[in-house]
C-alpha cells in the first residue's frame, strides 16, 4: 500500500469512528423562561431517544409544565399541563419503555424520570441534571437513563428556572403540597391566596428537531460520561406523586 493510499485509509477510519459521537439529533426546546437545545445520544440509547422523539414530532410536550425544580437537584418536566386550575392534569403518555442506563447523570444531561422501584417504567417525564448526581442517580432505581446533553451556554436557560422561586400547593392533589415554581407570584400574592393563571407556569412551549447535524454548539461535550452503576440494583427512593424519580 502507498504512502497515499494508505493515508487515506486512516482518515477514513478516523471519519467512521467520530461518527457515532459527533451525529446526534437536536432538539429545540422553547419555554416562556428562554430557549435551549437538547443533543441527544441516538445510537447509545435508541429506545429512549425514539421514545422522546415520538413525544416531541406528536406535540405532546407542547403545553406541558415544569412541575418540579429542586436546586442543586434536577429540573424536571414533560408530563403535566395546567389547565386553569390546580391540580395539574397528567398528560397522557404511550406505553413504558426498557432502561438503557449507560451514561451517567452529570450536570447538563437530560434523563428520564420513572416510577418508584420500576426501574422500566419511563414514560414522558424527564429531568434535567443541574449538577454531578451520578452517586445517587446512577444507582438508585437500577439507574436513570442518560439520552443527552445540553450544552454550557444553554444552561444558562435551565439554571435560571431552577431559580425562579417556589410556592407550596397541592400540585397533584391533597394529601400532600408539593412546592411549583412561579413566575411573577409574589410572597403577598401567595398570602392573599391569589389563583394562578397560565403565565404563572414555566411552561414548555415548543419542541422542534432542528436536524440531524454534526454539533457544533459551543460548550458541549460529545462523549458522555460513563454510567459505573447501571442495573446494580434499586437502591433507595426519592420519588413522590407527581413523576417521582423512583
Amino acid at each position: 500500500m502507498t504512502a497515499t493510499k494508505r493515508f487515506k485509509a486512516l482518515l477514513a477510519t478516523a471519519v467512521l469512528g467520530c461518527s457515532g459521537l459527533a451525529q446526534a439529533t437536536i432538539v429545540e426546546v422553547t419555554t416562556n423562561v428562554g430557549k435551549f437545545e437538547i443533543n441527544l445520544y441516538d445510537e447509545s440509547t435508541p429506545v429512549t431517544v425514539q421514545n422522546f422523539l415520538n413525544y416531541v414530532s406528536s406535540g405532546r410536550y407542547d403545553g406541558t409544565v415544569i412541575h418540579r425544580s429542586i436546586p442543586g437537584f434536577v429540573v424536571q418536566g414533560g408530563g403535566y399541563v395546567f389547565d386553569q386550575e390546580l391540580p395539574l392534569k397528567a398528560a397522557a403518555t404511550n406505553s413504558p419503555i426498557i432502561n438503557e442506563p449507560k451514561w451517567s447523570n452529570v450536570r447538563a444531561t437530560i434523563a428520564m424520570a420513572k416510577q418508584p422501584n420500576k426501574p422500566n417504567s419511563a414514560t414522558n417525564q424527564w429531568f434535567i441534571n443541574l449538577v454531578n448526581n451520578a452517586s445517587n442517580l446512577d444507582f438508585q432505581n437500577s439507574g436513570y437513563t442518560v439520552f443527552g446533553q445540553i450544552s454550557s451556554t444553554d444552561m444558562a436557560v435551565i439554571d435560571a428556572i431552577a431559580a425562579i422561586p417556589q410556592y407550596k400547593f397541592f400540585v397533584f392533589g391533597p394529601p400532600e403540597p408539593a412546592d411549583l415554581p412561579l413566575l411573577n407570584y409574589s410572597d403577598s400574592d401567595y398570602d392573599d391566596n391569589k389563583p394562578l393563571v397560565a403565565d404563572n407556569l414555566i411552561t414548555i412551549e415548543s419542541m422542534v428537531v432542528v436536524d440531524n447535524r454534526t454539533n457544533t454548539v459551543s460548550g458541549l461535550t460529545l462523549v458522555p460520561t460513563t454510567n459505573t452503576g447501571g442495573s446494580g440494583g434499586s437502591g433507595g427512593d426519592s420519588g413522590s406523586s407527581g413523576g417521582s424519580f423512583g
